[in-house]
């Protein structure tokens, strides 16, 4: 599936007890390079090249991923161990039954590609538990297929009666929430949970989510930077919690809103203060405080104490204390950053380009006498450029974790010359989408592996385009967008002018999969429910056959219709945008997983209509009015809408001239203006007509 539809249903965590191993279903090529281990500026590549020195054995155990969980019993203390992922299989820390235990100083190393949580707890005797300084930076990619209750990096489970002080966690990339503990408060035992001065980013569906009564967020940073796998809220607040958020930093990227509070439901209750974030949404019966010290302007820098690596981690480090290694590196500018790769072009005859991606942070150096290339690009966490007869050198911390290089120059790290082959062997195929300045471009593909974005033939590297697992959609005008992948193209669908080539060869998207290469089903509850669904790009029936009964209607990438104690079939491409339903709630899956309806917006159809039509006056008209309820903009008969017309709460003031504006609203109409001569048009349960 293009996009991940289901968030865990607090009910239930299939895939979060312990079972048996279960090594079967991972067709996916993950982390074939070594996961090495770094104590500052020790060893930062791929292929067992190892430059400097890493903690001392005695420093922690290195786990091997097993398939199994480890339980932990009551008052146990499980401290200084890595697990390593690299090896395929799954391996999770379980204290689901016990109290009193201590998680402390782990990193998981690897990427998680299992329908399983890395850490899966509650304290069940009311008393306290922690976890702290715990690396989970390396992620999970969502396997292909999943039970959607799996895929956390820490479940806090609804049997949770005490209280969880989880603090100084690196948490990023996880598809099923990073830090999810609002089960105990929602439909479980009302234990509570701290989340203080922890580090996320990237994480889908949230990266915080708390509920029950006097938890709290305080001093922690969540952030989606279009780097990352997933795009979710920052912070998530359920009820029937009372809650505090204090002292955090919260921006959502091209998420909607960084604070999401409350659902259907209780009250959810909560006091913000001190935190600055890019918004907020609030969904049922929210009581929200708002204190001191708020804005929009947040501090994304990690909380220092957050460990910024597994084997910082394990060995207790953190990035307040980092270890370091002074033999490893040479520090011949001021950067703060440990390692350094030099690209050396002396001695070549022609020009070498490279491109390589780091883990965390990358920035141009002097080191080894080199001069800062104007040309070079730095972006985030990854570099490129090209070098002849001279040096190119960068400073970085974290792992290379990408390593593309054309030519003849060689290649050190950290002093070493290393072989470029030995980091990255995957992904070895280029796609390129080339735009077009007559229209926009939409386009989705699929891949058996990996895919990442790419700065190929000058294409540009665009945060809007997403990447979950092995999917990739975005959309391009006039430039172009490129990504590396690994593996074959099973689907590829382009809407648009735009051209897609794969390795430098024109393809024809018609031979790679369907063009509508998703299924669309809703399920009627046993009595008429009205539906309007959309997508962002091509829907039309699964069938050439009409429904005897209801009147299906397709517009554009707009699907409207009604099941009563049927189904209804569509196929479409991209990914859906809006659902929004009336008289009741369907079964909606796309590709047989069921969608949850919460993250597609408002779901309540309104049912009346207002109609304001200036085709037949010589003149502009403005209007104003107020309704008790809901109101929103609409294309109903064909009307525009017009940005300039303004929509406050219940409130809307616009104009209109040879044309139409219409909307959609419930309740009343309590007030109501209009200077000129445009015909207006009242239907109440227009939906119905």
């Amino acid at each position: 599936m293009a996009r991940d539809n289901s968030v865990l249903d607090d009910g239930g965590s299939a895939g979060s007890g312990p079972e048996s191993g279960d090594t079967s279903g991972n067709s996916i090529l993950i982390d074939r390079r070594s996961y090495l281990k770094l104590t500052g500026a020790a060893s930062v590549v791929g292929g067992g090249l190892a430059t400097g020195t890493a903690a001392a054995a005695e420093e922690y155990e290195v786990i091997e991923a097993s398939n199994e969980w480890y339980t932990i019993d009551d008052g146990e203390v499980f401290e200084n161990k890595i697990i390593d992922f690299s090896n395929g299989n799954w391996f999770g820390l379980y204290a689901r039954e016990s109290t009193n235990w201590t998680i402390r100083n782990v990193g998981f190393i690897g990427t998680h590609s299992y329908d399983r949580h890395a850490i899966a707890v509650a304290d069940v005797d009311g008393n306290t538990s922690t976890i702290e300084n715990v690396y989970m930076g390396d992620g999970c990619v969502r396997p292909s297929s999943y039970s959607s209750h799996g895929q956390c990096g820490i479940w806090v489970a609804p049997e949770h009666s005490g209280h969880i002080d989880i603090r100084h966690c690196n948490v990023q990339d996880w598809p099923n929430n990073g830090i999810y503990a609002s089960a105990p408060g929602y439909n479980g035992n009302g234990g509570t949970v701290h989340i203080d001065r922890c580090y996320a980013a990237n994480n889908y569906v949230s990266s915080f989510r708390l509920s029950s009564d006097g938890s709290k967020c305080t001093d922690s940073v969540a952030y989606n930077d279009g780097n990352g796998r997933y795009n979710g809220r920052c912070f998530w607040g359920w009820n029937p919690g009372r809650m505090e958020v204090s002292g955090c930093d919260f921006s959502s990227g091209s998420y909607n809103d960084a604070i999401h509070l409350g659902r259907n439901g209780e009250t959810t209750r909560i006091s913000i203060e001190d935190t600055q974030f890019d918004g907020i949404s609030q969904r049922g019966d929210v009581r929200l405080t708002r204190g001191d010290g708020l804005g929009s302007n947040p501090d994304l820098s990690m909380p220092e104490g957050v460990p910024t690596s597994a084997e910082e981690a394990a060995s207790g480090g953190s990035s307040g204390s980092p270890p370091s290694d002074e033999s490893a590196t040479d520090d011949s500018d001021d950067s703060s950053l440990a390692n350094t790769i030099v690209f050396d072009g002396n001695g070549t005859s022609d020009a070498t380009s490279y491109e390589f991606v780091v883990s965390e942070a990358v920035e141009p150096s002097t080191d080894e006498n080199a001069t800062i290339d104007e040309a070079a690009s730095v972006d985030g966490n990854r570099a490129s450029g090209t070098v002849a007869d001279y040096l190119d050198a960068f400073r970085f911390d974290g792992q290379i974790e990408r390593l593309s290089v054309d030519g003849n120059a060689t290649v050190r790290v950290n002093g070493v010359e290393i072989d470029p082959a030995d980091i990255d062997d995957i992904l070895d195929n280029v796609i390129l989408i080339n735009g077009s300045d007559e229209d926009a471009t939409r386009y989705e593909f699929t891949v058996s592996g990996e895919a990442e974005r790419s700065s190929y033939d000058g294409a540009s590297i665009d945060d809007e385009d997403a990447i979950e697992g092995g999917t990739v959609y975005g959309s391009v005008a006039d430039w172009k967008d490129a990504f590396l992948f690994s593996g074959e193209i099973e689907e590829l669908t382009v809407d648009g002018p735009g051209t897609v080539s794969v390795n430098g060869e024109q393809v024809d998207p018609a031979d790679f999969g369907d063009d509508l290469p998703h299924v669309l089903e809703v399920q009627g509850p046993g009595k008429p429910v009205g539906f309007e669904i959309t997508v962002d790009g091509t829907v039309e029936l699964a069938s050439d056959e009409e429904p005897e009964d209801e009147a299906t209607t397709i517009s554009g990438s707009t699907v409207q219709s009604t099941v009563t104690d049927d189904s209804l079939r569509f196929r479409f491409s991209g990914t859906l945008t809006d659902v929004t339903l009336t008289n009741g709630t369907p079964t909606i899956t796309v590709d047989g997983e069921e969608i949850d309806l919460e993250e597609y917006g408002d779901p309540e159809l309104l049912p009346h209509a207002i109609v304001f039509d200036g085709t037949e006056t010589s003149e502009p008209s403005t209007y104003s009015f107020r309704v008790a309820g809901k109101v929103i903009q609409a294309e109903y008969r064909d009307a525009s809408v017009n940005e300039d017309d303004i929509v406050e709460d219940t409130t809307v003031r616009g104009g209109v001239g040879n044309w139409l504006d219409a909307y959609w609203f419930d309740g009343d109409i309590e007030d109501f203006t209009i200077l000129g001569d445009a015909t207006v048009d009242v239907q109440y349960n227009a939906r119905e007509q």
